[in-house]
């Protein structure tokens, strides 16, 4: 089958591209820049055909799907900069991605959403994430939709940046009261769905959360990454109205003074306060889906690194 996809050299859609290489499909990938160096080694690592393209620039997509059978939307961002706000890059980038598909013709469409995505959301990341959701489903293509929990995996954002702050500080610092319940998810479940979704009739139409098998608290989360560490720490609770504050300075200071974006943001804070959880079985079922447990999962790819 030949695949398009979208955000395929971020965290994800990396091993997201090695599922659909191992599997025999031919891979067509988008890019922003077909020429960086980043771009071309994981295009020949996976032998997939450069696309080049912007999903906030309908006129760059004309197309970029022509003779695909499937597309696998995957672009997304958790921090905004610039015109990457939540808003473009979730929603008016699938809006592009989805009208570029039917352009071309093609039928079956994969998308990644995010677990906790639902009508009036408190986040603006979980809204524009709905929002995105609504254009897949009136598309009148054959979707499936997938909602991830918090993903992790070597090279993740989360369980590494708690790694990273727990070897370089004596205290860990945890917004809010850090009883929120979330499901890990293993990037490889993740993968494995997508890939065998291709060629699935029965998840045509389907909306799948995808997590994992425990529901944790973010202080168990921190607890089970300072064992595999074998780290003692001090744990440090940040009032949600007493991080707010330097979360506004952040996200004020980075992308004007450093055109960054902010390592932390006020719409991360809202989603930490929340429970991110879900009906982890009907993926696991269709998908044949079996994640290890959170601790064996980080075990393989934190310790090595401590």
């Amino acid at each position: 089958m030949d695949v398009f996809i979208t955000g395929g050299t971020g965290f994800a859609g990396r091993n997201i591209l090695r599922g659909l290489h191992t599997a025999g499909h031919r891979i067509h990938l988008l890019a922003r820049n077909v020429h960086l160096p980043r771009t071309q080694e994981i295009a020949a690592q996976y032998e997939a055909d450069v696309r080049g393209g912007n999903v906030l620039d309908a006129a760059s997509l004309e197309n970029v799907c022509a003779g695909v059978d499937a597309v696998i939307h995957l672009v997304g961002i958790i921090r905004e900069v610039g015109n990457q706000t939540f808003e473009n890059v979730h929603t008016r980038g699938t809006r592009n991605i989805v009208a570029a598909t039917q352009q071309a013709g093609v039928k079956r469409f994969l998308h990644m959403s995010a677990l906790g995505s639902r009508p009036n959301a408190v986040s603006r990341y979980h809204q524009s994430k709905w929002a995105a959701e609504e254009i897949v489903r009136q598309s009148g293509l054959d979707w499936t939709i997938f909602r991830p929990s918090i993903i992790y995996g070597p090279g993740d954002g989360f369980v590494n940046l708690f790694a990273k702050i727990i070897r370089r500080s004596p205290v860990v610092p945890i917004m809010g009261s850090g009883q929120s319940r979330f499901q890990p998810v293993p990037v490889e479940a993740v993968a494995t769905a997508f890939v065998k979704a291709l060629a699935e009739p029965r998840a045509l139409g389907q909306i799948y959360d995808l997590c994992g098998q425990e529901t944790l608290t973010l202080n168990e989360i921190v607890a089970q990454i300072l064992a595999v560490m074998k780290r003692k720490r001090l744990t440090l609770h940040l009032p949600l109205a007493v991080a707010r504050w330097p979360a506004a300075f952040l996200e004020f200071v980075f992308p004007r003074l450093l055109h960054k974006a902010p390592p932390l943001n006020r719409d991360q804070l809202s989603m930490l306060q929340e429970d991110n959880a879900g009906d982890a079985q009907p993926a696991k079922d269709l998908f044949g889906l079996k994640p290890a447990s959170f601790r064996e999962g980080i075990g393989k790819y934190v310790r090595r690194e401590t």
